[in-house]
Formats: structure tokens, sequence, C-alpha cells
């Protein structure tokens, strides 16, 4: 199972949605996937070491709120750090390398131009993942899209 995070306020209820599932149909392996964007002026595999860091810091959070759910529901927890130029791609692939049966997409409202929408992630994942995604929106502010 794939729960992509970024540091929002949708990480951490996505990973205890996983954790539900997860007692409900067996221990599953946890793949944590974190994005960092790289800007088309720099090359994909840029040395980024602010952004990285910020990456790892949002992996270890998820990680230790995943191994800190009682139960112990996973069969593991693997962090991944991906860079990328967009990260509903990186989000998707992932996913098939891993062979996930599911991602689950945590997502707030935001606005754009003045009309509420998911943002860019969202529509590409469910467009394109070639296995079940669940969407969670978390209820709050709207917020701007990126």
């Amino acid at each position: 199972m794939v729960v992509p995070v970024d540091g929002g306020p949708a990480d951490f209820p996505s990973i205890d949605l996983a954790s539900a599932l997860s007692n409900r149909t067996g221990r599953i392996h946890l793949i944590l996937v974190y994005v960092v964007e790289v800007p088309q002026r720099f090359p994909l595999d840029a040395d980024l070491p602010e952004l990285i860091a910020i990456g790892e810091e949002v992996l270890q959070r998820a990680e230790d709120h995943a191994r800190e759910r009682g139960g112990h529901p996973w069969a593991s927890v693997t962090t991944t750090l991906l860079q990328a130029r967009l990260a509903a791609a990186a989000i998707v692939d992932e996913a098939i390398e891993r062979g996930a049966d599911t991602i689950i997409l945590g997502t707030t409202n935001q606005r754009r131009y003045g009309e509420l929408t998911q943002g860019d992630v969202a529509p590409y994942v469910l467009d394109n993942a070639p296995c079940d995604v669940i969407l969670l929106r978390i209820a709050g502010e709207i917020g701007e899209a990126r």
C-alpha cells in the first residue's frame, strides 16, 4: 500500500486509514513516499539539500507515526524519497514498481482561479494508477492550489 506524504494535514489521517484497512485485511507492506519536485531549470538528479532534508524529516515523522499505531498492523514500513518533475507521475510509477494494490492519497480542498479543485496530483493519480486509489479528503480550511 502506497501512502504519499508531503508534511500536510492529510499525512497522519492517511496512515491511520491504511492502519485500519490493514487491521481488517491482514498485515500489509506500507510504503511511505515523499516526492521532491525538481524545477525544470535543474537537472532531474540535482543536489537539492534543503528540499531533501525537508523530505527526510517528513518521512521520519510519517514513519514514526506509522510505527506508533497500536497492534503493529504492518508487515513492513518502507520510506522512499524520490526526485521527479511531477509528484503525481512519481507516485503512480512507484506504485507500479512496488506492485502496490492500493494508493491512499490524502488531499484538502483548494481554490484555483476561484474554482474548487483537488490540485494537480489527485486527478492524475486517479486517471493513471493501475491499482485501487482511495482519496481521503481532510476537512478544514480551503487553501490555494499550487
